[in-house]
């Protein structure tokens, strides 16, 4: 027997099924829970495959810096073991494999018990699980993250796009030549993923009518949208609209993944193709806790084995001869930072752990619109628009994550260009690595798009926000594109390679330094990686 959540929570009461529900529980899965998810997914409970206890090369994390470096190296003839702390994730166009925003379940968080809002609307209690979007506490700023194989290509709402000339130049000051970037390595990724617009019969249906609602209030404003390119599949989406495939994409899941495979996320493409060489073995639920280097100049890195609940099973140690960290801004910033400060890695530079940012994200809700349908908003983005009147920034039409029904609320991503940046510290009190954000950090963001987002709302006839359910007009609490750490240039050489210290490189967002010039980050993480391995390749 299959059970859904909404019915064991009917049948027996929430708290009777997770324990403790305030901010702070961390109650484990009860066993009736622990029975539904092995009936939704038992694949999850297969057992591991333990890696290799030496490898020629690990690379830590699989989301689009590693997927690109582990397919690139195992291409070329390098034998490749990736180490994921989250689990493997199957699809199939009728189960529910994933939880969804409205109703969530352990499968949608990792290690977090108690409530977990992703954008003000209502939440429900989660058990703690091994689920695969990570939400971080950081002071004023939550921190969003994919722990999954794939990374983030599970969870982000499939937007890639490259960069203006002028933003990427003045954020990586020549040390990477937006005319090579351009000319082959965007490109090789866009082939790679598929990337395409939103086709227009998908865009005239019904699940995205609030995307045209979107269009129509920005041109009353007088800006002119763009169509953006996405990750979706977008035959995958017309069979939902068709009943060939059970709702995903169009009901509004995306944050929690879709379960269909509405997203031609990396396991369809470079994680696979990494698999397809004989060469390269992905181990799911292996968390790299610390780095080391031996006295005979191979890697030591100290692994968890962790359970479908993320729960530690055992601990061991795997050598390798060259580590590439690919385990996201946050996850390589504090393996390096831990590293360096506890004397494992003591000839790391002083600027690991800095240039940490947001992208200068933002979700933004214009009120309720009588153009609404009132019925379901689809997940995946149709278009964009820029604003240079004060700090550069641009929006994007989105869905509003979490309600069941088309609620007629208008949705935007927004994302400023904004110098605040954080850092990376050892806490010696708590023997932890903490992310140092300043209080007022978000405020920048807030003030630049605030005045944009009004006037659009104005020139609508609506407000702005939606206070009966205490939505905000603009909300910068979170980050969905967390970027620096390890900066090119700084922490590193020009191609990832970290100073202080050969054969160890960075492959992933903790490159960047906190913007990729207010749009999203994903295609230039990807083409960078590009760019990177197939230097450090023909350098071997």
């Amino acid at each position: 027997m299959r059970w859904s959540r909404r019915q064991f929570l009917g049948a027996m009461g929430v708290a009777g099924l997770i324990g403790s529900t305030g901010p702070g529980a961390v109650s484990r899965a009860a066993p009736i829970l622990d029975g539904l998810y092995r009936s939704a997914v038992p694949e999850l409970y297969a057992p591991i495959d333990p890696a290799p206890a030496h490898s020629e090369a690990v690379v830590v994390g699989s989301g689009f810096g590693a997927a690109v470096t582990a397919r690139r190296l195992a291409e070329a003839g390098v034998r490749v073991t990736v180490l994921e702390r989250g689990s493997q994730w199957p699809t199939d166009p009728r189960r529910q494999i994933f939880a969804n925003d409205f109703l969530p379940d352990g499968r949608a968080f990792w290690r977090r018990g108690g409530t977990a809002p992703l954008t003000g609307l209502p939440t429900v209690p989660t058990d703690r699980f091994g689920g695969i979007f990570d939400v971080s506490e950081h002071g004023t700023i939550d921190v969003w993250s994919g722990a999954a194989v794939g990374g983030g290509s599970l969870v982000f709402t499939g937007v890639m796009i490259a960069p203006e000339r002028r933003f990427f130049d003045q954020l990586f000051t020549g040390l990477v030549s937006y005319d090579e970037m351009q000319a082959l390595h965007y490109p090789l990724v866009r082939s790679e993923l598929r990337l395409a617009p939103m086709p227009e019969d998908v865009y005239q249906s019904l699940p995205f009518t609030h995307s045209r609602v979107w269009d129509h209030q920005v041109r009353r404003a007088g800006y002119t949208p763009q169509r953006i390119d996405g990750i979706w599949d977008w035959d995958v989406v017309r069979g939902e609209m068709a009943g060939r495939s059970r709702p995903s994409a169009i009901i509004g899941e995306s944050n929690l993944g879709n379960s269909n495979g509405a997203k031609f996320d990396l396991n369809r493409n470079y994680l696979a193709a990494a698999r397809a060489t004989g060469r390269c073995t992905i181990h799911a639920r292996h968390e790299v806790t610390a780095v080391t280097r031996e006295a005979d100049g191979r890697y030591s890195l100290t692994v968890d084995l962790l359970d479908p609940s993320a729960e530690v099973l055992s601990t061991r140690t795997v050598t390798c001869d060259d580590l590439f960290l690919g385990a996201g801004s946050m996850g390589t910033s504090r393996l390096l930072v831990h590293a360096r400060d506890t004397g494992l890695l003591p000839d790391l530079n002083e600027h690991v752990g800095e240039g940490w940012g947001t992208n200068g994200d933002a979700a933004l809700v214009r009120g309720m619109s009588p153009e609404g349908n009132g019925i379901v908003q689809a997940s995946p983005s149709a278009s964009r628009i820029s604003d240079d009147s004060g700090a550069p920034l641009t929006l994007e039409n989105w869905f509003v994550p979490g309600s069941p029904v088309d609620l007629t609320l208008i949705g935007s991503l927004g994302m400023v260009m904004d110098p605040t940046r954080g850092r990376f510290v050892w806490d010696e009190s708590t023997r932890s690595v903490r992310l140092d954000w300043p209080e007022a950090g978000n405020i920048a963001v807030s003030d630049a798009l605030r005045p944009v987002h009004d006037r659009i709302a104005e020139r609508s006839g609506i407000g702005v926000g939606y206070p009966p359910l205490r939505v905000p007009d603009v909300n910068t609490s979170f980050t969905a594109h967390p970027l620096g750490g390890v900066v090119l240039g700084r922490a590193t050489d020009a191609h990832g390679r970290v100073l202080g210290h050969d054969r160890l490189h960075v492959v992933d967002g903790a490159l960047i330094p906190g913007s990729t010039g207010r749009v999203n980050p994903s295609l230039t993480i990807a083409a960078l990686a590009e760019r990177n391995i197939a230097t450090v390749i023909a350098d071997r």
